[in-house]
C-alpha cells in the first residue's frame, strides 16, 4: 500500500505542506481540531454588518512568490486584487499631511531621489539605512539600526516594521525585515504592489485548496484532535485521536502544523517561541455613497488605526502589535478607530455605521531577537516528522508568506528522507 503522510493542522502551513506532498504523489490525511480549515486565515458572514468579512486584514505583496505560487497551484491566482500601482498613500492624523510612497519599476531605486515619491521631509540618503538590515546581527532591533528620532522612522520604518513583524519597532528583530525589503521594495514597483483577497481569505486560500486536495484523493478530518503522538526510536509510530488510534507504517510520515503551544504538548523537548503579540481589526459598513469599486489602502500615522482597507461597502482597519488597545472595551475603541477612518477617507462628520471589532490576542509570536532564536527548524530528531508553521524558522516574519513557505519546507524535508 502507498505510504501515507499525516498532517496535523489545516491552517495555511498545514494546507501548504499537504498541497506540495500531494503534488509529489503522497497520500495525505489532514487532521484539524476545529470545525473548519484555515486557522487564522478565514472568512465568515457577520450578521450585524450583513456581509462576509475576514477574521483579520492580511495584506500580501506582489513579491510574495510562495503565496502566489500556492494560489496558482490551486487555480486561485486571479482571486487577489489591489491598486493598479505600487503606490502607498499615507495620512498623518496629527498634521493632516498626505503623501504617497511610490517605488519605481526596476531594481535601481531612483524613486528616493524624487521628493514627491518619498516621505515628506526625508532626504534620499536617509534611505541608505535599508542596507544596514542586510548584514545586521541577530540581536539588533529595528530601532537600533535606524534610530527613533527621525521623521523617516515615524513615517516609514516604524509602520513598516510593525506591519511586517507585528512587534514594536523598538524591540523587533531587525534581520527579519531584510527579506521583506529584498523580496518586495528592492525589486521595484512590480513586486511591491499591495494585494488583498478579493472575496475573502477562505475563498482565496482555503476553499480552493481543499477542493484541489479532495480531487486528488486527500482526506480532511475536521473536529478531530490529535491528543498524543507515539514515538519509537527515531520514528513516529502512532497518533492517538481519543476515540480512534492510527498506526503509522514504515514509510509513513507526519507534519505537525499547529500553534507552538499545541506543538510543545505533542512533540517532546520542543523549543518554541513563548511570547505573542495581538492584532486588532475593525470593520465598518459604509453607506452606498462611500463605497468604492476595487480596493483602496491607506496608511495612518499618529492615529489609533494603522492601515485602512476600503473594499466595496467595507472599511476595515488593522492595528498590529496591539497590546496597547487589545484589552480595551470594543464600545469605547470603535469610535476612536472610526474617527481615524472618517478623517483618513475624508468622510466628514458621518455618524459611525455598523461595526465589528475582531481581536486576535495571540496573532503571532513576538518577533523579538530572543523569541526568534526559539524558532525550530522544519527537520526534527524523528526522521519521519517535520514541523510547519509561521513560528518555525523560515527566515521570514510570521506572515501568510512565511506560513506557506514553512509548509513547503516541511514537505521538502519529508520528500528528501
Amino acid at each position: 500500500m502507498q505510504p501515507i503522510t499525516h498532517v496535523i493542522g489545516a491552517g495555511l502551513a498545514g494546507l501548504s505542506a499537504a498541497l506540495r506532498l500531494t503534488e509529489a504523489g503522497h497520500r495525505v490525511v489532514i487532521y484539524e481540531a476545529g470545525p473548519q480549515a484555515g486557522g487564522r486565515c478565514r472568512s465568515y458572514f457577520d450578521e450585524p454588518l450583513g456581509c462576509r468579512i475576514d477574521n483579520g486584514n492580511h495584506l500580501l505583496m506582489s513579491g510574495n512568490d510562495a503565496a502566489l505560487s500556492y494560489l496558482k497551484l490551486i487555480g486561485a491566482e486571479d482571486t487577489l486584487e489591489g491598486p493598479a500601482s505600487g503606490r502607498y498613500p499615507f495620512f498623518d492624523r496629527g498634521t493632516g499631511e498626505r503623501w504617497n510612497l511610490a517605488p519605481n519599476r526596476g531594481k535601481l531605486p531612483w524613486w528616493v531621489l524624487v521628493p514627491g515619491r518619498r516621505v515628506p521631509g526625508s532626504r534620499a540618503g536617509d534611505y541608505l539605512a535599508a542596507l544596514r538590515f542586510r548584514k545586521c546581527g541577530p540581536d539588533a532591533t529595528v530601532a537600533d539600526l535606524v534610530g527613533q528620532d527621525t521623521r523617516l522612522y515615524r513615517r516609514f520604518w516604524e509602520p513598516l516594521a510593525v506591519a511586517a513583524l507585528n512587534t514594536e519597532a523598538k524591540t523587533a528583530a531587525a534581520h527579519l525585515l531584510w527579506p521583506v525589503l529584498e523580496e518586495t521594495f528592492a525589486r521595484g514597483a512590480d513586486f511591491s504592489r499591495p494585494l488583498v483577497a478579493r472575496d475573502g481569505l477562505s475563498e482565496s486560500f482555503v476553499d480552493p485548496a481543499l477542493a484541489w486536495l479532495e480531487q486528488r484523493g486527500a482526506t480532511l478530518r475536521l473536529s478531530t484532535r490529535v491528543r498524543k503522538i507515539g514515538f519509537h526510536g527515531d520514528r513516529v509510530v502512532s497518533l492517538d485521536l481519543g476515540s480512534d488510534f492510527v498506526g503509522l507504517d514504515q514509510g509513513d510520515n507526519l507534519v505537525v502544523a499547529v500553534p507552538p503551544a499545541v506543538a510543545t504538548g505533542l512533540v517532546p523537548h520542543l523549543v518554541t517561541p513563548t511570547e505573542f503579540r495581538p492584532i486588532v481589526n475593525a470593520h465598518f459598513r459604509l453607506d452606498e455613497r462611500d463605497a468604492v469599486p476595487g480596493v483602496e489602502i491607506l496608511g495612518v500615522i499618529g492615529g489609533t488605526a494603522e492601515w485602512i482597507f476600503r473594499r466595496g461597502p467595507l472599511a476595515s482597519v488593522t492595528i498590529s502589535a496591539a497590546s496597547h488597545v487589545v484589552d480595551e472595551d470594543a464600545d469605547a475603541l470603535a469610535p476612536r478607530i472610526w474617527a481615524d477612518v472618517a478623517a483618513g477617507l475624508a468622510l466628514g462628520e458621518r455618524p459611525m455605521p455598523a461595526w465589528r471589532i475582531v481581536k486576535e490576542k495571540r496573532a503571532t509570536f513576538a518577533e523579538t531577537p530572543d523569541q526568534v532564536k526559539r524558532r525550530p527548524e522544519a527537520k526534527t530528531f524523528w526522521r519521519n516528522l517535520a514541523l510547519a508553521g509561521d513560528w518555525t524558522d523560515t527566515g521570514l516574519p510570521a506572515t501568510i508568506e512565511g506560513a506557506i513557505r514553512s509548509g513547503e519546507k516541511a514537505a521538502a524535508q519529508l520528500r528528501s528522507t
